[in-house]
């Protein structure tokens, strides 16, 4: 079961992922746009950003992914902590990343 710590670790393997807040919660940000943060709402509960295709596809799939009305037509899925595998949870930041990192950022990081 991934912790919010394992998050972070995740995230500090993307380039120039910070450490940071987002609604009074924890969170990492890349050029100062959310990757994902913990949910206080709910106890094991992450939001990742995704786009909307891969959200209906993750939310298809069932647990560990979910939504609520709140979330609903955004572009961030929610990932249920205690049921996720590090694995998922890590293509899941790197998807995310892509999508939020510059696209200078993401060309060169093409190229390692």
């Amino acid at each position: 079961m991934p912790t919010w710590t394992d998050v972070v670790a995740i995230g500090a393997s993307l380039p120039q992922v910070q450490e940071s807040t987002s609604y009074r919660t924890p969170a990492l940000k890349v050029a100062g746009k959310l990757l994902a943060r913990l949910r206080a709402e709910s106890d094991g509960g992450l939001v990742v950003m995704c786009d909307l295709d891969e959200k209906a596809a993750l939310l298809a799939q069932g647990a560990p992914f979910y939504t609520t009305p709140h979330y609903d037509g955004h572009g961030s899925i929610l990932v249920d902590l205690e049921n996720v595998d590090v694995t998922q949870l890590t293509e899941l930041l790197q998807d995310a990343w892509r999508i939020k990192a510059p696209a200078k950022l993401r060309k060169q990081f093409d190229q390692i």
